[in-house]
């Protein structure tokens, strides 16, 4: 469980939270093609839906990427210290999580950060009752905005955990930027597991973002609803349609919402316009060769160690130091 000190610490945190939460649905709103930040897909709803997503015939990642988990985490946790300290970059779930905390040493400290409450809390409770010896320091924000880490592991061996190919919602330039945080974070000697996402054909690629349930539909639409709650109730859900598609010149999958009809809107004291059939851009997801990936890696200050792929080569892990 929690302790005291540590949800009020995550409730004093919540509120500078929402407020950053309003500057960015103004800032992307205010753009020519009109956008939100995908971190505000996972309020607890969100993060609901998303686990329902992974469980989708459609959607390989999640499954792949676990296998690949399931089949190395020894190997991928072989020569760690008793004293190392997992940190885990956008936690959600941290259903995975459990794989590599199971190869870790007794001694060791786990810091799962997230952007969303109930998430953060819900992982903590559950990973406190699976490995109670565990030191577990949940950090609740925006891990591309972290500047430091727990005071008292500054010398201790750090090993941070990226899955979900949640780097490919940025564009390479800013990739490249969000690795360079990581690795001024975890320390000249400490090492990066990422999970990527393997470019493959298009029929693939758009099924997975367009399931016959519709459950990404409601993921993206809850993005709306999560602004309803959390901010002010602005948003007619049914006047927006949901949208992916790949962009074989960008090598992204694009998902958008789209207005259906002509709308006014008002944020926080500001006022937007849509026309019918103009969009609200939500989420990229790049895919990567594992060349691209590793070229990239080393562009931002990484040394490509190994990788490990499933039979189907649909995914990877990298290890970076």
């Amino acid at each position: 469980m929690l302790s005291n000190s540590q949800t009020k610490r995550l409730r004093a945190d919540a509120t500078g939270q929402r407020d950053a939460f309003v500057r960015a649905v103004v800032d992307g709103l205010s753009r020519p093609q009109k956008s939100l930040p995908c971190r505000y897909f996972y309020d607890a709803r969100g993060s609901a839906l998303f686990e329902k997503i992974t469980e989708l015939a459609e959607y390989y990642p999640t499954r792949t990427e676990t296998g690949i988990l399931t089949t190395y985490a020894r190997e991928m946790m072989d020569g760690t210290s008793s004293d190392s300290v997992l940190v885990e970059f956008g936690s959600g779930s941290s259903r995975k999580t459990e794989l590599l905390l199971r190869e870790l040493p007794d001694h060791a400290a786990y810091v799962p950060i997230d952007v969303s409450t109930d998430a953060l809390a819900a992982a903590t409770a559950r990973i406190a009752r699976r490995f109670p010896r565990l030191d577990i320091r949940p950090m609740l924000g925006d891990f591309s905005e972290l500047s430091r880490l727990p005071n008292d592991f500054k010398t201790r061996q750090k090993i941070g955990f990226f899955p979900g190919s949640t780097i490919g919602n940025l564009a390479p330039a800013e990739a490249s930027r969000l690795l360079l945080r990581f690795k001024s974070l975890l320390s000249a000697e400490g090492r990066l597991l990422i999970g990527i996402d393997l470019k493959k054909d298009k029929a693939t690629l758009e099924s997975a973002y367009n399931d016959s349930l519709g459950v990404t539909a409601d993921f993206n639409l809850n993005l709306l609803a999560h602004i309803n709650r959390e901010i002010e109730p602005v948003f007619d859900l049914e006047s927006f349609r949901h949208a992916a598609h790949y962009n074989a010149r960008e090598g992204r999958i694009e998902m958008h919402l789209v207005s259906r009809r002509d709308q006014r809107f008002e944020i926080s004291g500001h006022r937007f316009t849509m026309r019918a059939g103009e969009s609200i851009h939500t989420e990229n997801s790049y895919k990567y060769s594992v060349e691209q990936f590793q070229t990239l890696a080393r562009c931002s200050g990484w040394t490509p160690v190994r990788v490990w792929e499933d039979s189907e080569a649909l995914f990877s892990v990298h290890e970076l130091a």
